[in-house]
């Protein structure tokens, strides 16, 4: 069966000059809701590939889809120092008004999840109602060594460390990735503000981790702080596949229809 064409890219202006690629779907006039993908991935193998955007479209929103800095079509710098978290958080504000969205839903995974966290936090007026998917408390991509990933990029020492070389074997068979650039964004988010059950966004929220997934319980932790937060475990799925769970999509569309 022939895939659908993804629609164009339309380009976006950080506030510090990188051009961030876009992507929009349904009616305009209709309820929007973001869709922000996970680390070493796209907007379109998240959420269109997988079926969220056909899904959310036909249940009456308009979609906007962001390939986050470091991805897909968007531009791809080497410099940490262009990764850190507030950064990430203002790209999202700069899309919003760009596309003139007062307000919107919000569906993110893994990396995608952890923005939208600081979002809803830093941004209250902006979302709405929040799906926050593979997302745990802490500092994000811990075990992820950069370390190893460096000298394999510069020598190619092989990567002893199961973790890391999972997300770098999983990064290099994603078309368009920069393997420099997707370690620059692990080092540079690192240290900055992390999703903690002590400061938790006061939007209704849905958490849902993979019951494979071995950060369940660290997800499980943020949804039972949140104060309008609720906790959907996504059956037989990892961290790397829960994005393709119909199980989980129709849980979060579930959840956004409910707003009304």
């Amino acid at each position: 069966m022939k895939l659908p064409e993804p629609p164009p890219v339309r380009a976006v202006m950080s506030s510090d000059g990188l051009k961030l690629a876009t992507y929009e779907w349904g009616d305009p006039d209709a309820p929007t809701v973001i869709v922000v993908h996970g680390f070493a991935s796209s907007a379109i193998l998240n959420f269109m590939r997988t079926g969220w955007t056909r899904d959310l479209t036909r249940a009456g929103f308009h979609v906007i889809g962001v390939d986050q800095r470091g991805h897909g079509a968007s531009d791809k710098p080497h410099d940490p120092a262009l990764y850190n978290l507030d950064r990430l958080v203002q790209d999202i504000l700069n899309v919003l008004d760009t596309y003139l969205i007062d307000e919107t839903h919000y569906v993110g995974y893994s990396l995608g999840a952890r923005v939208g966290w600081q979002v809803a936090i830093d941004a209250p007026e902006r979302i709405t109602r929040a799906v926050l998917g593979g997302i745990p408390d802490g500092q994000p991509l811990t075990r992820f060594r950069t370390d190893q990933a460096l000298d394999f990029l510069d020598t190619g020492a092989p990567v002893t460390d199961r973790i890391t070389n999972a997300y770098l074997t999983m990064a290099s068979a994603m078309p368009n990735n920069d393997l420099r650039a997707l370690v620059a964004l692990v080092r540079g988010i690192r240290g900055g503000p992390e999703p903690s059950p002590a400061q938790a966004p006061s939007q209704p929220i849905l958490f849902a981790t993979g019951t494979e997934d071995a950060i369940i319980e660290r997800s499980q932790r943020l949804a039972h702080a949140a104060s309008r937060g609720h906790f959907f475990a996504i059956p037989d799925r990892h961290h790397f596949n829960a994005p393709t769970s119909r199980h989980f999509r129709d849980a979060a569309i579930e959840w956004l229809v409910e707003a009304g």
